[in-house]
Order: structure tokens, then C-alpha cells, then sequence
């Protein structure tokens, strides 16, 4: 308890240091997010219309979902060029900041964009999609979403992990490998004749918010960020930050 509680005193530390950059960080997450809700609800609509754009459209929720984790701040956008987490990690070594507290933090930043950018994202997907609410009740698409949310959670963990863990350059190149295997399970689940989109709107229509897929998603993902928080505070306490 005593760990949330410094966490969540550094996080609102953050959000009162400079409201002006808090303000910019906020515009872009949702001028992405609905950049993204749009361009995923015009495929997603080819797929239930006419069957068109099967592998695009799980390419995109298996990438685009945990990317709804993110923080869009100055120090995020910065990464490769500056290695900020790296710098942020040493400031709070010196503090010092236990390394417990500094991923409790990162796991508040985690809720808090999860929050905004996920009722966004799937919310302007379900209000611009005729198809998808014809498909779908609003129960049956929450249990649609949060499906999604559960298996982004199970990346959200290493994603962590390795945002603490490397320097800038290879968080990047990590960051690109995991998308091209991304897209290697889209193209692979394709091949074989499946397609996990529609594999998860089958699932949360016939079984709504009772969805057996929804609740094995989400518990899968949250024994992933246990699991692979854990392995972050016994490596963070001998990672060298120099």
C-alpha cells in the first residue's frame, strides 16, 4: 500500500509540473487515438461488409491495442534521440526512489492512458460503425473491447519491461520487431484460414459479458503484468544507468 501511495504522490507531481506540456501531451494522444479509431472502423467495416481486409484488420488490434498504454509525453516522443526513461531512472536511483515505486508509477501512467484512450478508441469505432452496432449490442461490444484490452495487457507487461530495461535505440528496434511479429500472427492466423477479429465478435454475441474469451484475455493479461513486473524490479536494481 505504502508503494501506491509514493507512486501516486510522483505521478501527481507530474501532472502539476507544467500544465501547458500535460495539455500538449493530451491533444496528441487523442488526435491519434481518433486518427486511429477512424482508420480502424473503415476496415473493420470492409470486414463485416464483404470479407475484405480479414488480416489488416487483426494486424491492426493486435498492434494498435496495446498501444492504447501509452503515454504521448515529451519524454515518450524523445526516447530514441535522448534516452529519457534512462535519464528519468538515474534521477530517481539518486533520489533515491525504489524501484518498486518507479513501476507502480509507470503502472498508474498504464490505467490512466488505458482509461482515456481506450473508451475513446472503441468508442468512436462502435459510434461511426452501422455494421458493428447491427452486429453487436452495447454489452456485447464492451465484452468486444475489453477482450482486446485483456490481450494488449498481455504485451503492456513487456512493453514495461523493456521501456526500463534498454536504452532508447533498442526499446525502438524492440518496439519494431514486435510489430513485424505482429504482423507475422496476422498473416500466419490468415493463412490458416481464421481470423481473430471475427473470432472475438462470435464470441462476444453469442456470450456478451460473459464471454469466456473476454475473461481469459483479461486474466492471461493481468498475470502477464504481474509476472513481467516482478522480473522488471529484480533487474531494474542492477541495471546499469551510467
Amino acid at each position: 500500500m505504502t508503494t501506491i501511495k509514493d507512486a501516486w504522490v510522483i505521478v501527481r507531481s507530474d501532472f502539476r509540473a507544467d500544465k501547458l506540456k500535460l495539455l500538449r501531451a493530451l491533444i496528441f494522444a487523442v488526435l491519434f487515438t481518433v486518427y486511429m479509431s477512424i482508420f480502424s472502423e473503415m476496415i473493420i467495416g470492409d470486414v463485416l461488409e464483404s470479407g475484405d481486409g480479414k488480416v489488416l484488420a487483426d494486424f491492426l488490434l493486435i498492434s494498435m491495442t496495446p498501444m492504447l498504454g501509452f503515454t504521448f509525453s515529451r519524454r515518450t516522443m524523445k526516447y530514441f534521440s535522448e534516452d529519457s526513461y534512462t535519464r528519468m531512472l538515474a534521477y530517481m536511483r539518486s533520489l533515491p526512489v525504489p524501484a518498486a515505486v518507479v513501476l507502480c508509477k509507470r503502472k498508474l501512467h498504464t490505467v490512466f492512458s488505458f482509461t482515456l484512450n481506450g473508451v475513446l478508441y472503441f468508442g468512436l469505432i462502435y459510434a461511426m460503425s452501422g455494421q458493428l452496432r447491427s452486429e453487436l449490442s452495447i454489452p456485447a461490444y464492451l465484452a468486444f473491447a475489453l477482450t482486446w484490452v485483456g490481450f494488449a495487457l498481455v504485451l503492456t507487461g513487456l512493453y514495461i519491461f523493456i521501456e526500463l530495461m534498454v536504452s532508447g535505440k533498442t526499446y525502438c528496434w524492440l518496439l519494431l520487431l514486435i510489430t513485424l511479429l505482429c504482423l507475422g500472427v496476422a498473416l500466419l492466423v490468415g493463412e490458416a484460414g481464421g481470423n481473430l477479429f471475427l473470432y472475438s465478435i462470435w464470441y462476444a454475441k453469442e456470450w456478451g459479458l460473459a464471454s469466456p474469451l473476454m475473461w481469459a484475455t483479461l486474466l492471461l493479461g493481468t498475470v502477464s503484468v504481474q509476472l513481467f513486473s516482478k522480473w522488471t524490479i529484480y533487474r531494474l536494481k542492477s541495471r546499469d544507468l551510467v
